[in-house]
């Protein structure tokens, strides 16, 4: 009888051993949110990935007229024609409402020698134009809404470095953006016009393109 009993507490204990739930081992050694593999959770209210809105998407400009970084003819400077190059752009992102051409002289310091001398500029260009033809008349508003000035008046202004220096660097930079620049083409000087079409401009580039130019006169 003893022998019976005592077999019978070792098979209630063991029955309660197993029973029991077991504790928990603790997690390995680079497990848990950064382990590789591992996806951390999104912040609420956060896109995935944060990228917002995305980066200046880079665009071709180009011209017939000259190759990019070559001489600039004379018929498109001051001491021939002084007619407005042809230009042409692709490569252009979706969502586009306008562009901007803003063309200097990036060796022509004026004013207190923070800016430079502005050749020309056109805003609110058609977000459907692909190109821009040659000889645009000198008027201060295109017949398609593109406005115009330059450093001297609503028109194209040519090339015109002295022959007794180097030759200067006339950028033409195309900017896409998305909305339309409610600046006037008269009313103030062209500084003044192109500060204000420049701040207008601030947050609404979606690409830009760039065309360079060399010139100056010759003996």
């Amino acid at each position: 009888m003893r022998l019976v009993r005592s077999a019978f507490l070792v098979m209630v204990a063991f029955t309660a051993f197993v029973a029991a739930p077991q504790a928990q081992a603790p997690p390995a050694r680079g497990a848990g949110a950064g382990q590789r593999g591992a996806q951390p959770a999104t912040p609420a209210g956060q896109r995935g990935g944060g990228r917002g809105r995305g980066g200046v998407q880079v665009m071709t400009l180009t011209s017939p007229a000259w190759p990019d970084g070559g001489t600039i003819p004379a018929k498109y400077a001051q001491n021939g024609g002084e007619v407005s190059p042809p230009l042409a752009w692709s490569r252009v992102p979706e969502g586009i409402a306008s562009f901007v051409l803003i063309a200097h002289d990036v060796d022509d310091a004026i004013g207190s020698g923070t800016d430079d001398l502005l050749q020309w500029m056109l805003w609110n260009i058609p977000a459907t134009a692909t190109s821009l033809p040659e000889r645009l008349p000198g008027v201060s508003q295109l017949p398609d809404g593109t406005r115009q000035i330059s450093a001297t008046g609503p028109y194209y202004r040519g090339p015109g470095a002295l022959a007794d220096g180097p030759a200067h660097h006339y950028v033409f930079e195309l900017f896409a953006l998305d909305d339309t620049i409610n600046v006037p083409a008269v009313g103030a000087s062209p500084p003044l016009t192109r500060a204000a079409v420049v701040a207008a401009m601030a947050g609404h580039i979606r690409g830009k393109g760039v065309f360079t130019g060399l010139f100056k006169f010759h003996d």
